[in-house]
């Protein structure tokens, strides 16, 4: 069954933003996304997952695929996890209308990004996110994220967002812990974490959980972390965070995310595949890195070498 979803936490609280597999040839792996979606699921603790967001290199995927790829992860999990759709772009009539495609393939909610590159002005913000919001009845989770944007979604625009009722959430990868505590304190907007650097510190900021990259390797453990840290326990949230310390520094400081995360996935054995032209495929020097530092973090690799792919 699906996790329950309640105001604090509308998409449940333990989702990781998910890499679209793709094979050697470039093509989109649907069946290796609906295995790691059911491995993420059922083996790594996930309430949810994010589909075609940055991480799912959504820049580089065609609507088609987005979708197709959507409707495969829909039916491996989403009797028993959410299932949020990427649609935000830097054109609001494209994101109403990757909008309207993932409410009809299933999705359970929308994650839409700032717009990027043409930096928009605050009122700008305010009517994009309404209008994609008003596109479908899916709820919606904003993500503020001015590191790839440009632009940060403001306070003052936040709180005027948090009056529309399907938006009901942020996916903060800013870092202002601050401007979110005055958020949470004026509304019912629920926040998650969306810089896995700074997940124990949301939690204490009142976060109602994460949307992680490391979590395609540590979910479980990441959503013991929210488990015990609810439950009142810091000590054993800080332990936690410790251990990770060497997972979340390979994963998320070296290179790129989806780089990054999809090495991890190939040294596991699990479908993650190449990466689509800008990016480029993990050195094998990065991959012997990642494999020490996954290990010291507590993480078991395979011993089988990672195949080589196309570069």
């Amino acid at each position: 069954m699906a996790p329950s979803t309640t105001t604090d936490a509308p998409f449940g609280r333990m989702l990781t933003a998910m890499v679209t597999p793709f094979r050697p040839d470039g093509g989109v792996d649907y069946d290796g996304a609906a295995r790691l979606a059911t491995h993420l699921v059922d083996e790594q603790r996930h309430d949810g997952l994010v589909v075609s967001g940055t991480t799912g290199e959504s820049p580089t995927t065609s609507d088609e695929e987005k979708e197709r790829l959507l409707r495969a992860v829909v039916e491996a999990v989403g009797d028993r996890a959410v299932v949020v759709a990427g649609a935000g772009t830097n054109d609001t009539e494209h994101s109403r209308k990757l909008a309207r495609q993932a409410e009809t393939a299933g999705a359970d909610g929308l994650l839409v990004v700032t717009p990027y590159y043409n930096k928009p002005p605050q009122e700008g913000l305010l009517r994009h996110f309404t209008a994609v919001a008003d596109t479908t009845g899916l709820p919606t989770l904003l993500y503020d994220i001015p590191g790839r944007t440009g632009v940060p979604i403001q306070t003052e625009t936040l709180l005027r967002l948090a009056e529309h009722p399907r938006i009901v959430a942020v996916k903060d990868a800013k870092g202002d812990l601050f401007a979110a505590s005055t958020v949470m304190a004026a509304t019912d907007l629920a926040f998650y974490s969306g810089d896995d650097n700074l997940n124990l510190a949301w939690l204490a900021m009142g976060a109602a959980g994460f949307v992680s990259v490391v979590g395609h390797v540590v979910g479980a453990d990441l959503h013991e972390m929210i488990d015990a840290y609810r439950a009142g326990d810091v000590g054993r949230a800080l332990e936690i965070h410790r251990r990770l310390l060497p997972v979340v520094t390979a994963i998320m400081t070296r290179t790129q995310g989806a780089i990054a995360v999809k090495a991890a996935l190939n040294l596991l054995g699990l479908p993650g595949g190449t990466v689509r032209a800008p990016l480029v495929d993990a050195s094998p020097e990065f991959a012997a890195r990642l494999r020490e530092d996954l290990t010291i973090g507590g993480v078991k690799v395979s011993e089988v070498s990672v195949p080589e792919v196309d570069r």
